[in-house]
């Protein structure tokens, strides 16, 4: 078990990255950076034959990141996660297969959405927190204040689109919990194992916040 929430996950700041990492050698540096700039949820996309052991190297030596698990396609991958030490997992979508094995899990878990029917299906089921993906490509801004009044318990981290530039149109939603983002993690920062680029966008994201909107 995690010890967390999906919804203190997502309160652990404003950002959480979205990580590809294509070599395992280079995690713990790299979450050592983002967590001193007070980037905490780390997610780390199950793209790459890498990722299962950045997972379990990151739980194992940073104990203050809470890694999870993105890009969960299929339910085997939330025992590989657990296993491997992910404390939440993230999906591109949702299927019951999925819902049934999260749960099965007892793992936080941020489903996907991109209409307002899956996040009625979602909320049917008792789900409350979901991932809005593509954001950028499925009304960005637009379609979560649309959403807010008809369907005002759900609560969101859009991904997909955001940057520094737009972060804060989406943090001053008051569904809006968090947003995810590679471009906290560029990956010729992490390739270089540049902690101090990393440590500043960290600082960066984890500023951010409705105010900062003008």
């Amino acid at each position: 078990m995690s010890g967390l929430t999906t919804a203190e996950v997502m309160r652990l700041a404003p950002v959480i990255p979205v990580i590809t990492v294509e070599d395992a050698d280079r995690a713990v540096p790299m979450a050592e950076a983002l967590v001193a700039g007070g980037l905490y949820a780390l997610e780390v996309t199950l793209r790459t034959s890498q990722a299962l052991p950045a997972i379990e190297a990151i739980a194992a030596a940073v104990p203050d990141a809470v890694v999870g698990a993105g890009t969960v396609t299929r339910p085997e991958q939330f025992g590989q996660a657990t296993d491997a030490g992910a404390r939440f997992a993230v999906s591109p979508g949702s299927t019951p297969a999925l819902l049934e094995a999260a749960a099965a899990a007892n793992l936080p878990y941020l489903p996907d959405v991109a209409t307002a029917s899956e996040v009625m299906a979602l909320l049917e089921r008792g789900i409350t927190h979901m991932k809005f993906f593509p954001a950028g490509a499925s009304g960005g801004t637009a379609a979560l204040k649309g959403w807010a009044a008809p369907l005002p318990e759900a609560r969101f981290c859009p991904t997909g689109g955001i940057g520094p530039d737009n972060a804060a149109s989406y943090l001053a939603l008051p569904n809006v919990l968090c947003v995810g983002g590679s471009w906290v993690v560029p990956a010729d920062a992490i390739a270089a194992g540049d902690r101090a680029r990393l440590t500043d966008l960290a600082q960066a994201a984890a500023r951010l916040s409705p105010e900062a909107e003008t």
